[in-house]
């Protein structure tokens, strides 16, 4: 297991477009990928679960991954993110 802890920084954080991409980009990796904030974790790959955690800017999340290719879905989660989502 991976895990890396990252701060949002786009304005909005993740409501439906950013968290779109995220979700499209956790798709992209075959590792069970999670996100958390607040010791709330959901599943990365399902839209309802990312919403719900209600993620806006300068929030810090876990990105957790287990699998074949779980750093370099980690590591893929944690750009997106750090870039504000711009690809």
């Amino acid at each position: 297991m991976y895990v890396k802890e990252v701060l949002v920084q786009n304005k909005a954080g993740l409501h439906a477009r950013p968290a779109t991409f995220f979700i499209q980009k956790a798709n992209e990796y075959k590792s069970s990928i999670w996100v958390e904030k607040d010791e709330r974790k959901v599943n990365a790959k399902s839209l309802l679960g990312v919403l719900s955690l209600g993620i806006i800017g300068g929030t810090a999340v876990k990105i957790f991954a287990d699998g074949p290719d779980e750093t370099d879905a980690v590591e893929g989660l944690v750009e997106l993110i750090e870039t504000g989502f711009v690809e």
